[in-house]
Parts: C-alpha cells; structure tokens; sequence
C-alpha cells in the first residue's frame, strides 16, 4: 500500500485558473487522475488497511480530502470578485456524469470541519467575505450523499481570527499550544461530539490538525491513550509522501494543494512517482 493522500482548501479562490482557484484545481485533478488509470478510494479504506481492519487491493490508489469545512465543499456560491463557483461536490457529480458512474466507483472526497459554529463565524466574518460561508446546516446532506465524509478539523481551529481568551487560556494561532488534556479534549473530543449529533448516525473517526501543526502531546499522549474519550482512529499532517504500511497513525501524510504542487504537471509527478 502506497496511497497518495491529497488535500485542498475550498475557500482557496484569488482567481479562476487552476493556480489561484482550487475547486478548479480539483475538478482538472479528477480527471487527471483517472486519465493516469489510478483509482479513487474512501481515506476511510486507507485507514482501515494501515490498521489492520480491512484488507482491500489499494494498488494504485488515491484518496481525497479538503479542509476546514466552507460551504464551498458542497454548495455553489456565487464569489464577489471571482463569480460563480462550483463546489467539490459538484465537480464530484460532474465528473460522474462526464465519465459515467463506472469510471470511478469509489469515488469519495473526506471534508475536516472546524466544530464551533462561533469560530466558524469569527473566521468567516475576518477571513472570507462574511457572508456565512462557514454553517454546518449542509453536513448531513453531503454525508447522505456518500460521495463525502464529514470528519474532524478541531474545535475552533485555535484560528487567529477567534478572539482571545483561547481555550484553557491558549494563545491563538497555533495548534502547538494545545500541550495538555484539557485543551486536546475542548479541541478534538468537544468537536468530535458536535460533529456526532449533526451526522448521527454517522460518527466522525479521523482528526487532521489544523495548519498541519502536531502538538508533541496531542501526538504521543492525547490521541493514543484517550481514545474512548475522542473516538479517533487516525491523524492527518502534511510529510508529502503517500501513505505505506510503516506510516505514523497519529500523523498521516498527505500532499497539499498549492503548497506540495502548483500544477497539473507537478502533480502527475507525484502520482507517478
């Protein structure tokens, strides 16, 4: 098993080509995926195989996730500067209806959302355009899909853009401040429960650390020893390498949309490589 995990940021968008718009990026990368004959798999399936609890052929496989949970994964939003936008979600159904539901059968898209409907508006209010880009209204419906996965971005992101007092007295904007259990609980075990009652049945089971910053506790004391508390089966990073059988369950890597490529071509790279 070596599974390229890739990450994108709806709310990336500072213009319309695949650079500057990664919903774009992701509607092109579908298709390049599938023209290179890989297959789209659940992250759920990687997991799974890493921990011993499947045992799928997941040779020459891909997985897909996108972070933070704007309205952007699932619903088209008209942009003030960039104009009408296609959601993940969309790009998913129309890549299906472009190359028929057979092309990629497992096709499948894992959104990490930021719990707290109070940071989620502080973020959208300072980050974005402030027009509530960032409710969580459309979570069960893109789970109902079963084309997305809603899983666990934190609490409130420990965001910069959240007023101070942060969580236990916590200085914002780094996650690397969550260095005790009773930040990691309000951080991951309180979004976890939120996140539950909105997806019930559903559960969320996979943590990715917001900026891709892995707290020396959450890491080795917090997400291994609490599990009954927080429910997690597995942590994302970044690391730019595919998934293999040797990789850290607590720090999974993955390749990060304008950041580990830039490009088509870039990418084809890393997926041949």
């Amino acid at each position: 098993m070596r599974v390229p995990v890739l990450a994108y940021h709806a709310v990336n968008i500072s213009g319309n080509d695949y650079a500057s718009n990664d919903p774009r990026a992701f509607a092109a990368d579908l298709r390049l995926i599938d023209d290179l004959g890989l297959r789209i798999v659940p992250l759920h399936w990687v997991v799974d195989q890493l921990l011993g609890r499947a045992n799928r052929d997941l040779e020459r496989c891909v997985a897909l996730t996108c972070d933070d949970g704007s309205n952007f994964d699932f619903e088209d939003i008209e942009h003030p500067t960039h104009g009408r936008q296609r959601s993940l979600h969309h790009c998913l159904t129309d890549f299906i209806a472009e190359r028929g539901k057979d092309a990629q059968p497992d096709l499948h898209l894992t959104s990490f959302v930021i719990a707290s409907p109070e940071a989620r508006a502080h973020i959208d209010r300072g980050c974005l355009a402030g027009r509530g880009w960032m409710d969580d209204a459309w979570w069960p419906a893109a789970q109902d899909t079963g084309l997305i996965a809603i899983e666990n971005h934190s609490w409130d992101h420990n965001h910069a853009a959240v007023p101070l007092p942060g969580i236990d007295g916590m200085p914002r904007g780094s996650f690397l401040s969550v260095d005790n259990r009773a930040r990691a609980r309000a951080e991951i075990a309180a979004a976890s429960d939120f996140i539950n009652a909105r997806i019930a049945p559903q559960r969320t089971t996979l943590f990715c650390y917001p900026f891709s910053h892995v707290p020396d506790y959450v890491h080795d004391e917090y997400l291994p020893r609490f599990g009954e508390e927080h429910g997690m089966l597995a942590a994302m990073g970044d690391g730019a390498e595919p998934v293999h059988p040797d990789s850290d369950r607590w720090n999974l890597p993955r390749y990060i949309c304008g950041w580990h490529w830039k490009s088509p071509e870039a990418l084809r790279q890393i997926l041949l490589g």
